[in-house]
């Protein structure tokens, strides 16, 4: 039960870092589309969009590292004390499950 919430959270992270790659792909893709003849204006969104894709990259980075960390901490939490992750996971359990019944 605890090994499938953790895969869930791995691969919803992994979804989401794949859409942060796609969306840096895709503004990069579009600065180097609108390379060619740019006024003033379109100079400046240029560098704006550039400073943006930077600081995603950037953000992507961290929390791929951070998701690493994570993952790693959480599975030598639960190697270390196996009953007491499993005696939480069904406290949480039974009690998202009291939540969700309640009228």
């Amino acid at each position: 039960m605890e090994s499938r919430s953790r895969e869930e959270i791995e691969q919803s992270t992994e979804r989401l870092l794949q859409d942060l790659r796609a969306v840096v792909q895709d503004g990069e893709d579009l600065l180097r589309a609108g390379v060619h003849d740019l006024s003033e204006r379109g100079m400046a969104a240029r560098e704006k969009l550039s400073g943006a894709l930077q600081s995603a990259r950037e953000t992507r980075e961290k929390l791929e590292q951070r998701a690493r960390e994570g993952v790693k901490a959480t599975d030598r939490l639960v190697r270390e004390h196996p009953y007491q992750s499993l005696g939480i996971a069904f406290g949480v359990g039974l009690l998202i499950g009291v939540l969700v019944n309640r009228k």
